[in-house]
């Protein structure tokens, strides 16, 4: 039995199109209210991904010439959408979100990734909303405060009012806001040169691509945290292989397309993204007076799609904590708290020009890497933890408040430090990659691959009996 549903727990919308506000917080959903079908779960990924920081991914692989910048991309994607989708598929098995679910690999230590996911959350909140505040600047020439309040508003209602709102909203945005990209992404195809060479040549070429592949996974797996969030109401029986290509095909078509378009756009003369405080300008600058109107609203609305899930996400995180919120609305009151904190960082980033080392381009990179390093490390854990029990997860000891399991945080330590010499950017460089720039930045794979060793060696016996208990 779930522990204390009366502060986890919560009503629901049951049915598609039941825009209803959710206040049911982290407990499984209950075989009674699950409904839906897989197509949403193309959507919901597919939508929250057309942003002009898919764009960007593309531009930092300007060093690396067109086309192998392109290859570079999609084996990145390929990597980070594998991840996210399998993570997915538990969501119709389990019925609970992701950093729920993960008190089983960590029990009590799940404040640990539950606090860096709060985190990371808020920083994508924040570079999101000044992509959407910029734009907002663009369409209507309203101060750029006015601009993040607009987006605060309505990605805070999508957020608060949870589920189904959300998924409701990707279903009809993915066609509207696609068809305004595609639009984009043709005429920035149209414009681009494509027999631009790299810039780096012999080990440092070598050391170009790996990080490229790097970066471009690191923006995928950044959802690994929120996969099964957005799966937890399906049918039970629902095929897991089924939900799996969904999630990593909506992933794939955006983040590949949008970064191989923004491999284009740095080719065209003009773009100067790593130098511009905030890049949407530089987005729409190339593009002609015909699509300047479609762009910055589709910048917005890509915006808000992808705050929308940050904000939700973020909320269930903090109910996995263990935080106690005894009103009725607690996951729409973290929900709305969340987005508030969001939108004063992003604030007072563009206020204080605090851009970091390497301009926009050099802090946005950065963020990208730190929150793939603990991300990865986590992903480890969990993705270990159940292939041990046979690819069955105990949901029942999720909500056991005696349920403790130190090998899932130490575990996930070693991961995380083991990452440190491999680190390649501008705020630190790890003692492999000073050494031997020519591997690029490996820590998301060495980190990857260490916690799950260390999590199979600390917690063998344990996860095997576990796994003879049957699945609730």
């Amino acid at each position: 039995m779930p522990a204390e549903p009366d502060i986890y727990g919560g009503s629901m919308p049951t049915r598609e199109g039941e825009l209803t506000l959710e206040m049911h917080g982290m407990t499984p959903i209950p075989l009674e209210n699950r409904y839906g079908g897989i197509h949403r779960i193309f959507t919901v990924w597919f939508m929250p991904n057309l942003v002009p920081a898919a764009f960007f991914i593309g531009v930092i692989a300007y060093s690396l010439g067109f086309w192998l910048g392109v290859v570079a991309i999609v084996v990145g994607t390929l990597l980070g959408a594998q991840l996210v989708a399998i993570l997915c598929s538990w969501g119709p098995t389990t019925g609970v979100g992701q950093l729920p679910l993960a008190r089983l690999q960590f029990g009590k230590t799940v404040a640990v990734p539950g606090l860096l996911m709060w985190l990371s959350t808020i920083a994508w909140d924040a570079i999101n909303a000044i992509f959407g505040a910029e734009a907002i600047h663009l369409l209507i020439h309203v101060p750029f405060w006015v601009g993040l309040l607009i987006v605060l508003a309505m990605q805070g209602v999508l957020g608060i009012f949870g589920y189904e709102w959300m998924h409701s909203f990707e279903k009809w945005g993915s066609v509207v806001l696609g068809l305004m990209f595609v639009a984009i992404t043709v005429k920035i195809v149209q414009i681009g040169n494509f027999h631009s060479v790299a810039t780096v040549h012999g080990g440092a070429k070598v050391g170009a691509f790996i990080l490229m592949v790097t970066i471009a996974a690191s923006f995928v797996i950044a959802w690994g945290a929120y996969a099964s969030d957005y799966s937890r109401y399906l049918a039970r029986d629902t095929s897991r292989l089924r939900i799996a290509l969904a999630a990593g095909l909506g992933l794939l078509v955006t983040c590949g397309v949008l970064e191989v378009a923004g491999a284009a756009l740095a080719t065209v003369a003009g773009t100067r993204w790593g130098i511009s405080a905030i890049p949407t300008t530089q987005f729409v600058e190339p593009l002609p007076e015909v699509l300047v109107l479609v762009a910055p609203l589709a910048i917005c609305v890509g915006a808000i799609s992808a705050n929308a899930i940050n904000l939700y996400s973020s909320a269930l995180s903090f109910l996995s904590m263990g935080v106690r919120i005894r009103a009725r609305l607690r996951r729409a009151f973290a929900a709305a708290g969340f987005g508030l904190v969001g939108f004063l960082v992003g604030y007072l980033v563009v206020r204080t020009g605090q851009v970091g080392p390497g301009g926009t381009g050099g802090s946005y990179q950065n963020f990208l890497f730190f929150s793939t390093y603990w991300i990865a490390a986590f992903l480890g854990v969990v993705i270990a933890d159940w292939t041990m029990r046979g690819r069955r997860l105990e949901t029942g000891l999720v909500f056991d408040p005696r349920h403790s399991n130190w090998a899932g945080v130490a575990a996930f330590g070693l991961g995380v430090g083991a990452c440190l010499p491999f680190m390649n950017q501008s705020l630190y460089v790890g003692f492999v990659a000073s050494r031997y720039p020519q591997t690029g930045d490996l820590s998301f794979v060495v980190g990857f691959a260490v916690s799950a060793a260390a999590y199979w060696l600390l917690s063998r016996g344990r996860a095997a009996g576990d796994a003879e208990a049957p699945n609730r």
